[in-house]
């Protein structure tokens, strides 16, 4: 049987990916009005993940094209919006470097995995790298106070905590490709 490629869950990985130049545009005015709704954007479109995936295993739709498109989704909207963050002085460089090195290391040896017939699913802490970068990068998007909350200090605060489970996430990955590669 021919597997359907346009999905529900395909589609909404597709609105990921065309939420990202928005983002980046709203992100290129360093002004309340527009870093309100690129945290918007940036939130609706990280919320697109966790629906595509549930969509997908629901409907059983699991498909190669959104297997391929949901961790690239995934990866030019954190890393659109970090790098968008680094001129306006709301991440240091270093750990935007840091957690893109990773993302694409990892990318890599999956990469060469996949060559050799071996699949590493995601794991809980992949999971979890992910929800504290979402939480960092909406905060560091909002990044002005609103309602007597600092978004810029906790989103700092989760960027630590991200960039701590995205490195030890990283080590993890490259440990078990490492197994299967010798």
């Amino acid at each position: 049987m021919k597997q359907k490629t346009w999905t529900l869950a395909n589609h909404l990985t597709l609105l990921r990916l065309g939420a990202i130049p928005l983002l980046m545009l709203l992100l290129s005015f360093d002004q309340k009005l527009p870093s309100f709704l690129a945290a918007a954007v940036f939130l609706l479109a990280s919320l697109t993940d966790f629906l595509d995936g549930f969509l997908a295993r629901w409907q059983e739709q699991v498909t190669t094209l959104g297997k391929l498109l949901d961790p690239l989704a995934d990866k030019l909207l954190v890393s659109g919006a970090l790098i968008m963050l680094i001129p306006l002085q709301r991440v240091p460089a270093w750990m935007v470097f840091l957690i893109i090195a990773r993302e694409i290391a990892v990318t890599g040896l999956r990469g060469i995995l996949s060559s050799k017939g071996i699949i590493l699913s995601a794991s809980k802490l992949g999971k979890w790298k992910l929800t504290f970068q979402t939480i960092a990068l909406c905060c560091l998007i909002l990044h002005y106070p609103y309602g007597g909350i600092n978004f810029h200090f906790i989103g700092i605060f989760a960027l630590w905590i991200a960039l701590f489970l995205t490195l030890w996430s990283g080590f993890k990955y490259f440990k078990e490709s490492c197994k299967h590669l010798s």
